[in-house]
């Protein structure tokens, strides 16, 4: 039952939209589904446009029972969600900018990309404040997005982000795609999460169509997913420790990373394992050398990997640089309905492999790793404990992975719609899907776990030091590429 189904009352869902119900609702239902999310009784998963209706995808606070809500636009304006719940705003400047469809009373009407003009950062008043602009354009091999601190001495008072610097036009570009160059275009939305994208618009796509992959498709998708959250929290955690100047765990995760990478282009031909799942299945099986690979990269990180979480443990300059730095409240963590280590280190559980939950994971009984301190220290730990989880979740996975087929053939189809919820190592990524009569993608929308971890690295630097910026900010690594499509 949807968490919302007061408001839904009367209301049949449209037909040929799965696995969730959607339904058409008038002004009045929209405006009580903002007042839902203001009082936390949902959290937002989505919010986007099409042609002249708006969209709204909701869940309970833990993802389960997700909803899509639809409301037609004839004179392209609606009530704006973000007048009453702020984690909507970024999503409908964009819908204002790129849509051209009008939130009413939206809160901030700047314009989202950059389009080489003046930017109106937001005024901050007081004696003795100055600001710091840093970027668009960064050292090293970085994303385009600028910061604008203010701050009173060493201490920030406010961080603003101005991004939208990396528009591609992703989701122009999958009209009148077919599902083949749809799952490429979704691979690309975040290159370090494109296993998680390819699966979310593979679910999407085999959601609208009423087909199931087979098990043995299922369990390598979930391998690869687990590889992929296995080098990117390896990575992370080298980083952050590199931003607080403690390089050897930088060389020790970046060598273990590089393992896995290895291992992947062994098993599946790509070190990200790009273009491996495809709408209905699998590219490619995997044979009895990629096994060992992976069985040999698990035990090397399983032999390694607790000697150097000791090191982060006992290291006094490492705890004086996470612990405390950066904290994330609880409360605007369950409010942003913040995915992945983010919201888990701030006492938020929720993992889209536990709920709404998906296959194989719905018979792995997984459970989230969370912790409630809500600092870098906090966000850490997570990631440690996922990279254990991970390398117990591959092997059984490995252990149970049936036989047969990789994909199967997708049937014809009329307009049917479908959505989901896959767990990146972000956090959980969304894509809803139209398809049209003739089985080119109508309209997809594919949302990064970013657009609500964003503002969120916003409001857990205000208070600390300029120089703890960059530790705070890999703690979150959130994407710029995910965040403007």
């Amino acid at each position: 039952m949807p968490p919302i189904s007061g408001l839904l009352r009367r209301r049949e869902p449209v037909p040929n939209h799965r696995p969730w119900p959607r339904f058409e609702v008038d002004a009045e239902a929209w405006r009580e589904a903002a007042v839902a999310l203001r009082d936390g009784v949902v959290v937002l998963t989505g919010l986007w446009a099409d042609q002249d209706r708006v969209h709204m995808a909701l869940a309970a606070p833990d993802l389960s029972a997700p909803t899509v809500i639809t409301l037609g636009c004839p004179e392209r304006k609606y009530p704006s969600v973000a007048a009453l719940h702020p984690p909507a705003l970024r999503l409908e400047r964009v819908i204002r900018e790129l849509h051209k469809l009008e939130p009413e009373d939206l809160p901030d009407k700047r314009p989202w990309l950059s389009h080489g003009e003046p930017y109106p950062f937001l005024p901050v008043e007081g004696e003795s404040l100055h600001q710091i602009p840093v970027g668009p354009v960064h050292a090293g091999i970085i994303e385009p997005g600028h910061f604008r601190f203010t701050a009173l001495g060493e201490t920030v008072v406010r961080l603003e982000e101005r991004l939208g610097y990396t528009h591609k036009g992703t989701e122009v570009l999958m009209q009148g795609a077919d599902l083949a160059r749809a799952a490429k275009l979704a691979g690309r939305v975040s290159g370090d999460s494109t296993v998680a994208y390819g699966w979310a618009l593979a679910a999407a796509a085999e959601a609208a169509l009423n087909v199931a992959p087979p098990p043995r498709a299922l369990h390598l998708r979930a391998i690869m997913a687990e590889l992929e959250r296995i080098a990117n929290h390896l990575g992370d955690i080298g980083a952050v420790c590199n931003d607080c100047s403690f390089v050897i765990m930088l060389a020790h995760c970046s060598a273990l990373r590089e393992t896995v990478l290895r291992a992947a282009a062994a098993a599946f031909g790509h070190r990200l394992m790009m273009d491996r799942i495809l709408p209905g299945g699998v590219a490619a099986d995997i044979d009895a050398a990629g096994v060992k690979a992976i069985r040999d990269v698990l035990r090397a990180i399983s032999a390694k990997f607790p000697h150097l979480t000791r090191i982060y443990d006992r290291t006094d300059s490492l705890e004086d640089r996470t612990v405390g730095t950066g904290t994330l409240s609880a409360a605007l963590a369950q409010g942003f309905g913040a995915g992945g280590f983010v919201g888990r280190a701030s006492g938020r559980r929720a993992d889209a492999r536990w709920r709404p939950g998906y296959p194989p994971y719905d018979a792995l009984g997984i459970e989230p790793v969370v912790l409630t301190a809500g600092d870098v220290d906090a966000r850490v730990r997570v990631r440690i404990a996922e990279v254990q989880q991970s390398l117990v979740l591959v092997g059984r996975l490995l252990d149970t992975l049936p036989a047969g087929s990789i994909s199967v053939a997708l049937p014809e189809t009329n307009e049917v719609e479908g959505a989901a919820l896959i767990e990146g190592f972000r956090g959980d990524v969304f894509v809803w899907l139209r398809l049209g009569a003739d089985g080119k993608v109508a309209r997809c929308h594919l949302r990064d776990p970013s657009w609500f971890q964003w503002p969120l690295l916003e409001a857990a630097i205000e208070g600390n030091i300029v120089a703890d910026f960059p530790v705070c900010n890999k703690s979150f690594n959130c994407s710029y590429s995910g965040q403007d499509l």
